[in-house]
């Protein structure tokens, strides 16, 4: 049974690679197959395992696709809301000059979600990101270009930080790393997301010419947009004095934002926007997270830490990046602290480097991928696959600036 469900799994991350040959989208495979290895994992459980044990772990993971959903529902609510308002765009207008070469434009993508993604969560700084960017109506070979930006940035501004990245607060919470220690991994993975900007933009060699509209944003909608960022701040802030989980915290300030329209406007039907979001793609997200799930309750992640029994620990510290775009980091970080490794300073930040930025070298290895592939149609794991050596180049580069600190460090 344990290598049938191994199969499906595989089978379930082949149908997102070849969406574009089967024609099949990939929210309805990838939940077709999550659904089914567990489903089998309860009709014949490996093993032996009893029927509690069985349900612990199915529970176990919807608790965790729950939270994820929970967030990501709450994030695309805001996000749609001040899209349909025009605030975005009248944000875009404002800041941006009437005439910006793409070169520039694709540097200024990569600062904001680099910076972004260090105040806020990778999902949100996404999914701000990509509206701004739709609203510029750039061709889609173009396009590509700077939602690959996107992703990658929004990785490697999240590592350096707790409230950025899971798997840099549990490296922390382990007591492996130090904020400030931290510190030493913003200018080796800012290095890599300017180099990556500078070879994506390469081939554009155009300028951009913005048409200047006037957008009438009303008091009430000004107020929503300040709610929003707000809600951002208090979440990090909310986590850091009181552990308050960051999907209740945005849950509590989506509340706020359905009564202040409520009250400001009667007439508004504010739960409209809850229905607007992209289902497809929280069913994507649902059908991925159960068959990682699967490879996590069938031990898969427990043969990574056997790595540093061969490879020296800081190869294997980057072969553990590139692995992670191709397994959820979170649990794959877990079995590495649970594993016992002993690793100096310098090598924990190198870990902390690699798993938070190397899932950006698949499309499906991080949640801002996958965010991204749900929401531009022309984002596949294919096209995306196509900068695959752009994003090597950087990751490499970024992880070299992080072991070259840490051996100055320890000096």
């Amino acid at each position: 049974m344990t290598a049938v469900l191994l199969v499906l799994v595989t089978l379930g991350f082949i149908s997102i690679v070849i969406e574009d040959i089967v024609h099949i989208d990939k929210a309805k495979t990838t939940l077709f197959f999550g659904s089914t290895v567990w489903m089998l994992y309860f009709m014949a459980p490996p093993h032996h395992a009893s029927y509690e044990e069985v349900s612990h772990a199915l529970n176990e993971n919807l608790l965790d696709i729950a939270t994820l959903w929970l967030f990501l529902m709450a994030a695309m609510t805001f996000v749609a809301y001040l899209s349909s308002k025009g605030i975005i765009d009248g944000l875009v207008n404002r800041l941006l000059p009437e005439r910006l070469s793409e070169r520039k434009l694709m540097m200024l993508t990569g600062l904001f979600a680099f910076i972004f993604s260090s105040m806020a969560d990778n999902i949100t700084s996404t999914l701000v990101c990509i509206t701004v960017l739709v609203s510029l109506k750039l061709p889609t070979e173009k396009l590509l270009r700077y939602i690959v930006l996107v992703i990658f940035s929004v990785n490697a501004g999240g590592a350096a930080l707790i409230t950025g990245d899971v798997t840099t607060l549990m490296i922390f919470l382990a007591g492996k790393v130090a904020i400030l220690d931290l510190a030493l991994l913003v200018l080796p993975a800012l290095i890599a997301v300017l180099l990556l900007a500078w070879m994506l933009s390469r081939p554009l060699t155009d300028d951009l010419v913005l048409q200047k509209q006037e957008f009438n944003i009303t008091r009430g909608d000004k107020v929503i947009a300040y709610m929003f960022f707000f809600t951002i701040l208090g979440t990090i802030v909310a986590n850091i004095a009181f552990s308050i989980p960051p999907v209740l915290s945005f849950l509590f300030g989506l509340s706020l934002m359905f009564m202040v329209v409520q009250f400001m406007n009667k007439d508004e039907p504010i739960l409209d926007y809850v229905r607007r979001i992209e289902f497809d793609t929280l069913l994507f997200f649902l059908g991925v997270l159960l068959l990682v799930g699967m490879l996590k309750e069938l031990g898969v992640l427990a043969y990574f830490p056997k790595l540093y029994n061969y490879l020296p620990t800081l190869a294997a510290n980057y072969v553990v990046g590139l692995v992670s775009a191709l397994f959820d980091n979170v649990p794959l970080t877990a079995a590495l602290l649970k594993s016992g490794i002993d690793m100096s300073l310098s090598e924990w930040l190198t870990l902390t480097y690699s798993v938070g930025v190397g899932g950006s070298l698949l499309v499906i290895g991080s949640a801002a991928g996958v965010v991204a592939m749900s929401k531009v149609e022309a984002l596949t794991f294919g096209s995306y696959l196509k900068f695959s050596g752009y994003l090597l180049v950087a990751y490499t580069v970024g992880f070299v600036g992080v072991v070259t600190l840490g051996q100055i460090l320890s000096q």
